[in-house]
């Protein structure tokens, strides 16, 4: 068999189309929502705690699906993940109303969740450290390349075969991936066509995984590291989830923008992220090319990301629709530029055998969050104005900046037997 060079990032591609395939799934709802409710018979209240299904089973999940993918192994995993959501999914079609529908968006949420503690399992395996960050930035463009792909596939859809087989349709996409992922995941040492070359490339700072006994989950909160991670997501998700949710609200609401113009300008921020999450993945592995470490290289951009987020503040100071539109654009670049480092930290501090589970636990603390901050948002909006909402918006991710340099004073591979030390003193 010919061996090919690069099998890596082919690896990259697969794990991102399937992050894509997976918010094309969870956008479709806010897609064709107005139809939904409208054929079920839904008012806004009970489409809110649709999604609060959704969210909370996502939330809960992360954790227990990276300890899943950590154990039954990455490939078997994320082939799990998928044919959970996909079925998920199409049973969509099924939903007579309010509550048919939340449990379908339950299971939705069950098994999403598993998409990034596997994917960030597989870059744990594939990449060496100062190419990792730039897998994480192929892999953030997903969610962005999916809510732009989302809106014009679901109308669509909707429009010529109804919105129940538009779910089974973009459900269908997680098989068709499946058969590729099949195909072409091993791990590098396992791989039949990798060649010698890149598999030194991968091994040469991957540090052997301990074979010792699992440890609990509680026993990772003796890492004040992981308290950094946790609290970091936990305060900033919900800032992105305000633009996922409520981005089309905003413009109508404050700016005045009709339907039409929303399906032809509301998805542009969303591609900016996605181009966000590339330029900061080539960011931080440029940073280490010319010399900085990865400590100072993560935080760099953790920093540059978080402080050109402010700038989505003038939204309350301009009228025009487009500037907003222009301003968030850069507000969602800056956050997944942010995010391109931020995500890679789990994988950075732990061995590829604890990487899904303990990127799990800090993506469960962002969903938390953006649970919470969700209702806080929807408060604000009906009582007061989208003022404060911009505001929180603009400075959470400069809190979350600030938690990991408390917290994680040093990225490094980390020692649990030194974790305890540093945390008893």
């Amino acid at each position: 068999m010919t061996c090919k060079k690069g099998l890596r990032w082919g690896i990259a591609l697969t794990i991102f189309a399937a992050t894509t395939i997976n918010y094309i799934d969870r956008q479709a709802l806010s897609v064709a929502a107005p139809v939904i409710k409208e054929d079920l018979s839904l008012n806004n209240e009970e489409y809110s705690w649709i999604v609060t299904a959704f969210l909370f089973a996502y939330a809960l999940m992360q954790v227990l699906s990276g300890s899943l993918i950590d154990r039954i192994g990455t490939k078997k995993g994320f082939s799990l993940a998928v044919v959970w959501w996909s079925i998920a999914n199409m049973l969509h079609a099924l939903s007579t109303g309010l509550m048919s529908l939340g449990i379908m968006r339950f299971l939705l949420g069950i098994g999403e969740a598993a998409n990034y503690p596997a994917a960030m399992k597989a870059i744990s395996e594939w990449f060496p450290s100062h190419e990792k960050s730039k897998a994480v930035g192929i892999l953030n463009m997903g969610p962005g390349l999916g809510a732009v792909i989302a809106p014009p596939l679901m109308v669509a859809l909707m429009l010529y075969i109804g919105w129940k087989a538009a779910f089974v349709v973009t459900g269908a996409l997680g098989f068709i991936w499946l058969i590729l992922w099949r195909k072409q995941y091993y791990k590098p040492e396992e791989h039949p066509r990798i060649t010698e070359e890149e598999l030194k490339l991968i091994q040469q700072d991957q540090e052997t995984s301990d074979d010792g006994e699992r440890r609990k989950w509680w026993e990772y909160f003796q890492y004040k590291e992981v308290w950094g991670l946790t609290l970091s997501r936990f305060v900033s998700d919900g800032a992105f989830y305000f633009f996922v949710f409520w981005l089309p609200s905003y413009l109508m609401e404050a700016k005045e923008m009709n339907l039409v113009e929303i399906g032809l300008f509301a998805w542009i921020p969303f591609l900016m992220a996605d181009a966000g999450s590339i330029v900061g993945g080539w960011t931080g592995a440029w940073f280490i090319d010319k010399g900085d470490s990865l400590d100072r290289s993560r935080k760099k951009v953790i920093w540059i990301g978080a402080v050109c987020v402010i700038p989505v503040l003038f939204c309350l100071y301009v009228e025009s629709a487009y500037a907003a539109i222009a301003l968030i654009s850069f507000a969602l670049f800056s956050t997944q530029f942010k995010q391109s480092s931020l995500f890679t930290l789990p994988i950075d501090l732990f061995s590829e055998k604890e990487a899904a589970y303990v990127w799990g636990m800090s993506g469960s603390a962002g969903s938390f969050g953006a649970m919470l901050f969700t209702p806080m948002i929807g408060w604000m909006v009906e009582n007061i104005s989208y003022t404060p909402v911009f505001v929180s918006v603009a400075f959470l991710h400069v809190l979350s900046a600030l938690i990991v340099m408390i917290f994680i004073p040093q990225i490094r591979r980390l020692d649990i037997r030194q974790a305890k030390t540093e945390l008893r003193t």
